[in-house]
């Protein structure tokens, strides 16, 4: 099995390469981790590959919010510094800094 090392990291902002909506990466999974009926929901000459790996995402479009989840393929950097509107950024990230989003810091109680 190979070992890849993810292109983007937690906090980057990012657009899909064809799709009209961006987001900020709140996790990463290593390879697919979604269900069978997702994946085959995907139209097969659009369909990614599955050994690479997935980024869950806060989104935006024009319209809507709502959480993503997206190949690494499917994925570019956003040039937008503009913040994303997701009203759960603000549950996980402390600030944007340099395009990039801070992790908010959890303290065990």
């Amino acid at each position: 099995m190979t070992v890849r090392t993810a292109k983007f990291q937690i906090g980057q902002i990012v657009r899909h390469r064809f799709h009209p909506f961006r987001g900020v990466i709140y996790d990463v999974d290593p390879t697919f981790s979604n269900t069978e009926e997702w994946w085959l929901a995907i139209p097969e000459e659009m369909r990614p590959r599955k050994d690479q790996p997935f980024y869950h995402l806060f989104a935006e479009n024009d319209q809507t919010t709502y959480i993503a989840y997206v190949s690494e393929q499917n994925l570019v950097l956003d040039e937008d510094p503009a913040p994303v509107s997701h009203p759960s950024v603000h549950e996980v990230f402390a600030r944007l800094v340099d395009g990039k989003y801070e992790l908010r810091e959890h303290r065990a109680n």
